[in-house]
């Protein structure tokens, strides 16, 4: 029998499609010292970042170096509820009263509503938020994720009730030479086969019944297929998180235009807030991005530094 050895992670299971864009968080593991812990972002695409690099004792310490950078869009967001929390359990939510127009044709908006004070008996409090996609040139529907906060009960209040009524900046999440994690889905390719699916080794050129299959799909007894067996089925738009990723530069278009003069390929020109992080993001152009605030920073990423110079 030709070898049929399977690599591919079993922790990962199900392989199926993702049920939402934007992956749900478990907030409680997030320890930061950030106000806000999330935000959303869109993928532009991929470029080469010309850097000088200020990391301590490295090889290229003080030296202009070139490293690959992904290039997200961050337009702001806004709080679409307020969520109260007692034991983990969502026991209420307050609709803010501040919303746009527009949400009306997209969204079915609650009527839950009232004064922020009414809500007692509570001990945490996260937001609902939506993007502002239409002063972008993606789309004009906004997409929407739970965000936690930071910082003590009181510093939650404090941070919602200014908020209810303006915009909700990238700026007021991250900064340069952060740590950050991201979340989101990967590139969608559809049925495929065991080889592409698992990295199973082909069959001899001469095998019965096809090369690319595994030569077995179990025994007699138990007759049965486990889901252990590397078989066809679904590849990409896996929900999969980039852990530890460096914020290179973060900035508005108005003060900074890093857009090409035939704008991005598959995008289009960037016109709210950027951030270019260091190395790949998963997912294709304009995919839907949760930034997260780093759940397990290592010293070895904490200390890498970089000063941005230009995309090149």
């Amino acid at each position: 029998m030709a070898d049929t050895l399977r690599s591919g992670s079993l922790q990962i299971w199900p392989r199926k499609r993702a049920g939402r864009f934007i992956p749900s968080v478990n907030w409680k593991a997030i320890n930061s010292d950030k106000k806000i812990l999330g935000f959303i972002a869109y993928k532009v695409g991929m470029k080469s970042a010309y850097v000088k690099d200020l990391t301590a004792d490295s090889i290229s310490k003080d030296k202009n170096i070139v490293i690959p950078v992904t290039i997200l869009e961050a337009p702001p967001v806004k709080i679409f509820s307020v969520r109260f929390y007692k034991n983990n359990k969502v026991i209420s939510e307050m609709m803010n009263e501040n919303l746009d127009k527009e949400l009306k044709r997209v969204v079915k908006l609650s009527k839950k509503g009232g004064k922020f004070e009414d809500y007692k008996d509570y001990d945490d409090i996260r937001i609902l938020v939506y993007s502002e996609a239409k002063k972008t040139d993606i789309k004009k529907t906004p997409d929407m994720a739970e965000i936690a906060l930071g910082g003590s009960l009181e510093d939650k209040k404090k941070f919602v009730v200014e908020h209810l009524a303006k915009e909700i900046l990238l700026s007021e999440f991250v900064s340069t030479n952060d740590l950050i994690d991201i979340r989101g889905l990967t590139k969608g390719k559809g049925l495929s086969g065991p080889v592409k699916r698992f990295g199973i080794t082909l069959r001899f050129h001469k095998s019965e019944k096809g090369q690319r299959n595994p030569g077995s799909l179990g025994p007699w007894h138990p007759r049965r297929v486990t889901y252990m067996v590397p078989i066809a089925g679904q590849l990409g738009l896996f929900t999969r998180i980039g852990y530890n990723q460096k914020v290179i530069s973060v900035g508005k278009i108005s003060e900074q235009n890093i857009n090409p003069k035939a704008g991005w390929t598959n995008f289009g020109n960037i016109k709210t807030d950027y951030l270019i992080l260091r190395g790949s993001v998963q997912g294709p152009c304009k995919r839907q991005i949760l930034l997260t605030a780093g759940l397990r920073k290592t010293k070895y990423q904490d200390k890498k530094k970089f000063n941005f110079i230009e995309l090149r």
